[in-house]
């Protein structure tokens, strides 16, 4: 309902400033939009369909080129762009460190370490799934596989379970922010910005959304003391960091070879998914029924966010066609309120979209109508990217819609309303929301280390 009332509240002001600015705006286009889209997306329609419809419908009814004339050249554009190849081989590298058990001798290697901490194994949560978001690039994948992974840890034991499934989600929310995430990868192709400056600009981001993470959880834990564990022997604790060794190796494999120039996204993500078939060899689980459950998991996957893609393309295209975003770009730019007010505008505006749609279709459905309005701001597109990203993963972990938080409903043992992980979650999506603010401050934050290494 939030999503609906901020968008009907868009509109009016959209129109109002039309008319006082004297500009000419395609109400009719974007009135047709809005009722069309609403209506799919209450009815709980496809994603995928919904753009592809949208699309055909606007280009049949607004745009004076026949529909099928370029509908197959709009769809090829996308399906055949290289940087796309990295999206599948990311997905296929995860499902085999799956598979592989390498997740779990993650989770238990950083327990070890940090389970005496004030919110003992909620620490563990975050850390692993940063951890394992550097070899992912998914939010989905993160959750749902250290949940898979942490959930069994926490049965019979006094945690608090809106705790646990919230710095759960939280954590899995760090997939597509910590590099090589799949996020920047779309917005790259969608504004032609360089994939690897924008893996260097989210490192800073990152740590800052990580170390807020830990801080609210080690505030919850000195306030809800918990018995300690025995302390473990130093020699334990060091032969559990060769737990550690196929992953920090994998890491260094992908982000090592994008950083040091030796290898695209794509083909580092090529790397990843070798290293991670050596590392399942030498655990001894390579099998062909493996590699086929692997290979089945990330052709669904990847089929599903392919749809979406193509019905984003062929609805950007239509929009272009029929200078929406432009119109769009021109009279917002021209508003007489300062640009940090634009953006604050923008931000509500995803934080709304939030609430009801998927993080990656948001992204798709949105760059390229606000990147135009962002660049003539005079924004550093590469700070828009982080920034947008945020913004994504904020809206896989806000309630009532947010994917990450159903996939952990649905991996609890014990039936639980999802209301507990909405609770859970509100916390780090609380200091997920000032780690935004933050980086609207302090945008050196993200354009520091680009800067530094260019």
């Amino acid at each position: 309902m939030i999503a609906i009332v901020f968008l009907v509240g868009l509109l009016g002001v959209t129109i109002f400033a039309a008319a006082t600015t004297g500009q000419a705006l395609p109400i009719p286009e974007i009135l047709m939009l809005m009722a069309v889209f609403l209506v799919f997306f209450g009815s709980g329609v496809y994603i995928a369909a919904v753009l592809g419809v949208l699309g055909v419908l606007t280009g049949f009814m607004f745009s004076d080129r026949p529909w099928w004339t370029f509908l197959g050249q709009t769809l090829w554009a996308p399906s055949s762009n290289f940087v796309l190849v990295a999206v599948p081989l990311f997905l296929l590298m995860g499902e085999i460190l799956l598979r592989a058990g390498l997740s779990d001798r993650l989770y238990r290697a950083l327990n070890v370490w940090l389970n005496r901490m004030p919110g003992g194994l909620l620490h563990t949560n975050i850390v692993s799934c940063a951890v394992f978001s550097a070899i992912s690039g998914s939010s989905v994948a993160t959750a749902a596989t250290m949940g898979s992974v942490a959930l069994p840890y926490f049965q019979d034991t006094k945690y608090n379970q809106r705790m646990v499934l919230g710095s759960l989600a939280a954590g899995g929310a760090l997939g597509n922010l910590i590099p090589p995430g799949i996020t920047f990868i779309i917005y790259g192709l969608i504004t032609e910005t360089s994939v690897g400056a924008l893996y260097i600009a989210a490192l800073i981001p990152a740590l800052l959304v990580t170390g807020l993470f830990l801080l609210v959880i080690l505030v919850h834990g000195l306030t809800h003391p918990m018995e300690k564990p025995a302390r473990l022997p130093m020699a334990m604790k060091l032969r559990a960091l060769l737990d550690l060794v196929p992953t920090l190796l994998l890491i260094l494999l992908v982000l090592g070879s994008i950083y040091g120039g030796l290898a695209t996204p794509t083909e580092a993500a090529a790397l990843g998914v070798v290293g991670a078939a050596v590392f399942a060899a030498f655990e001894r689980r390579l099998t062909f029924r493996m590699l086929n459950a692997s290979a089945e998991a990330t052709a669904r996957n990847t089929a599903l966010l392919g749809l979406i893609l193509f019905g984003a393309y062929l609805l950007n295209y239509i929009l272009t066609t029929i200078n929406v975003p432009q119109a769009l770009a021109g009279m917002i730019a021209g508003l007489p309120i300062p640009p940090w007010g634009i953006m604050l505008c923008i931000i509500a505006l995803y934080v709304a979209l939030g609430t009801f749609m998927e993080g990656f279709s948001m992204i798709i459905t949105t760059v390229p109508v606000v990147f135009p309005i962002v660049v003539a701001l005079g924004y550093d597109p590469i700070w828009f990217g982080v920034i947008v990203t945020m913004l994504v993963e904020i809206a896989q972990i806000s309630p009532p819609d947010g994917t990450v938080m159903y996939v952990l409903q649905g991996m609890r043992k014990r039936p639980g309303p999802i209301t507990d992980v909405f609770v859970g979650v509100l916390p780090f999506l609380a200091v997920y929301l000032l780690a935004v603010i933050l980086l609207m401050i302090f945008p050196g934050l993200a354009l520091w280390l680009p800067a530094l290494m260019a």
